[in-house]
């Protein structure tokens, strides 16, 4: 297995550096709700973690709750609410998300805000060591102290200014040294500390919490390609300075963003489009399958066409595996192995989804070529849901209003009144069985060579929110989104 590694460049074989893969992945900043760009995230790394077990690797996950942040303060404010308030409300809606996009839950997911004593151990250890100092009430990491600082994002101490996230002040004793601890401003959050009252920095946080669950030397880091510099630059300096063990990750890994036309989705650009509202629109499947459908270290251009594109092609896995029978002549010789070789191969190639997902669309045309000769898949098909579940698909739609029974018995009635039918609905037939006369009759229509007539059907139905689709094994309907 080979997984490009952002450290070195380039694609290296994967060795984990004993049975137990530890894996650490940057969490949410909890002060609203998550977005597609968090999705790609999460769920990139999700199949990550589930690839390595279905490839016999225990593993242990850990993605921490950024839960006290500049950002969350702001809101906290704006909203009137305390900080506790807003990011508890913000975590759970971001749990929800996840479970609904079939996200397994990490093995630990601590809370910066509860790893307060960790942090400040670390803080003051650096100190000890000289890598940090305190000013008025805050402290500041010795950026130039770290020869080789830069190394993850590729740039030298010269070539650097100050970041984003790295606020230059007067106490500082370098524009490039960055924060630790923050003293408290007035009406602001704060713990106590050996250097007064204050909260920790970003960065420190993530140091402290994988450092305490996973210990000195991480397997893989990922996240956001966002994250290169500053964050994980700084969490490589500050951790290997605090531990004197190199290297502090040895295999880091970064997916690359989700994008609305030319510009990356986030919050502060406003530009997003809400976990909630995708799944408004669309089933978790076919999130996943726009997601996994590019190679994770590429960026993610959001459409609606794309991601219709990728419910439908959700919808004709889903069918594949719940639907079918045994056949009626044989057993199919569908060549099961020759798609696990070829998923694997994809995965082990630095989890290539895009060839993998590609590979189960191969594999239910075959199930459904042989099923439509009369024929057997059921050994295909138990590959297809196997296959599947690494990628994390449930093979379930998207949850649907309950169907508006007295609009479609009005649509059926006058659908027989126009095509002069007898056996028009009463006032107690059922939609399910609505939608099934309607589509046999639609099916005579077809055999008698009646396309308009039949044609209509279809479009009656459609505009009575029911989309009916013609497979191999007959057609099928669905709510429409």
């Amino acid at each position: 297995m080979k997984v490009f590694n952002t450290l070195s460049g380039k694609k290296e074989e994967f060795t984990p550096q004993d049975n137990m893969v530890k894996m650490y992945v940057c969490g949410v900043t909890p002060y609203d709700d998550a977005h597609l760009g968090h999705a790609m995230s999460y769920i990139i790394f999700d199949v990550i973690r589930r690839y390595l077990k279905y490839r016999g690797h225990r593993v242990k996950y850990v993605q921490n709750v950024t839960d006290i942040d500049d950002k969350i303060i702001a809101r906290a404010n704006k909203v009137g609410q305390s900080t506790h308030e807003l990011a508890r409300k913000f975590t759970a809606s971001y749990f929800e998300d996840m479970k609904a996009l079939n996200i397994d839950e990490p093995d630990v997911t601590p809370y910066a805000t509860q790893e307060i004593p960790k942090i400040i151990e670390i803080v003051q250890g650096l100190i000890d060591k000289g890598y940090a100092y305190p000013a008025q009430g805050s402290v500041y990491f010795r950026v130039r102290k770290v020869s080789d600082y830069g190394k993850l994002s590729h740039r030298s101490l010269d070539s650097l200014k100050s970041g984003t996230r790295i606020e230059a002040g007067e106490e500082k004793e370098d524009p490039l040294d960055f924060v630790l601890w923050k003293a408290s401003k007035p009406g602001e959050p704060s713990w106590e500390s050996p250097w007064g009252p204050g909260r920790p920095g970003w960065h420190i946080e993530c140091s402290a919490m994988s450092l305490k669950y996973l210990g000195n030397t991480l397997d893989i880091h990922g996240g956001g390609q966002d994250l290169v510099f500053p964050h994980h630059e700084n969490e490589i300096a500050q951790s290997e300075s605090f531990t004197g063990v190199k290297p502090f990750v040895r295999y880091w890994l970064h997916n690359g963003m989700v994008q609305l036309g030319q510009e990356k989705m986030s919050k502060s650009l406003g530009n997003l489009i809400t976990i909630k509202d995708a799944l408004q629109k669309y089933s978790a499947d076919a999130i996943r399958i726009f997601v996994l459908g590019s190679h994770y270290r590429s960026p993610l251009t959001y459409s609606e066409e794309i991601v219709e594109a990728a419910e439908r092609g959700a919808e004709r896995l889903r069918q594949t595996v719940q639907g079918g029978g045994q056949g009626k002549k044989t057993v199919s010789k569908i060549d099961v192995e020759q798609y696990r070789k070829r998923f694997t191969d994809a995965m082990d190639d630095d989890f290539n989804t895009a060839q993998a997902i590609a590979t189960l669309f191969d594999l239910a045309r075959e199930i459904n070529r042989y099923e439509s000769e009369g024929m057997g898949a059921s050994a295909g098909r138990e590959v297809l849901r196997e296959l599947g579940g690494v990628m994390g698909l449930t093979f379930s739609g998207r949850e649907t209003q309950p169907l508006d029974v007295t609009r479609l018995r009005q649509t059926a009635r006058s659908l027989y009144q126009e095509l002069s039918r007898d056996g028009a609905p009463d006032d107690k037939a059922e939609a399910g069985q609505i939608i099934t006369d309607l589509i046999e009759m639609r099916n005579q229509l077809r055999k008698e060579k009646n396309w308009p007539q039949a044609d209509m059907v279809r479009q009656k139905l459609e505009e009575a929110g029911i989309v009916l689709e013609d497979t191999p094994q007959g057609t099928v309907w669905k709510q429409k989104r």
